[in-house]
């Protein structure tokens, strides 16, 4: 039992070191990324390190907090890709923000609640790398969240037919 308790006492430093080691990082020691644009606010994902990081996509969720009621809403927009020129490093920008879209179904109670808005569109699964930030720069008004997906480790055979 001692066992079983030290050795998660020591899982749990090691994750926390490792994430604390992460977060510290400062993305002018990379690369001279530029500065965000009037309008624009600049967003740094550091990712922590995984065991085989093909098995990882990084889903990318931009959108925004507001009053919704019963209906589905979305924004939409493009997240184009960008080269860090002289430093092939990628970075993301978030453009032609439209919306909100709403389905236009009638509200019984009437009653809303603030919640995330996503903006929908193209791009928006990553491959997972530890080794460089994630940047994305995106309108003021918009927030950036992420969420990891992670793959099966065994492959399934398809059948034929």
């Amino acid at each position: 039992m001692k066992k079983a308790l030290c050795a998660a006492a020591m899982v749990a430093a090691v994750t926390t070191a490792a994430c604390a080691a992460v977060s510290q990082q400062k993305l002018a020691d990379v690369a001279p990324y530029p500065a965000a644009q009037e309008g624009y606010q600049r967003h740094v994902i550091w990712l922590p390190q995984q065991a085989d990081e093909d098995l990882y996509k990084l889903e990318i969720v931009p959108g925004q907090l507001m009053q919704t009621d019963c209906n589905t809403r979305a924004m939409a927009g493009t997240l184009k890709e960008r080269t860090l020129e002289g430093w092939g490093y990628t970075y993301y920008e978030l453009s032609d923000v439209q919306g909100p879209m709403s389905t236009m179904m009638a509200c019984p109670d009437n009653s809303t609640v603030e919640a995330f808005v996503p903006v929908r569109g193209d791009g928006t699964f990553l491959r997972y790398n530890s080794k460089l930030p994630v940047v994305v720069y995106a309108p003021d008004n918009i927030e950036v969240r992420y969420r990891f997906w992670a793959a099966d480790t065994v492959l399934k055979v398809a059948g034929k037919e």
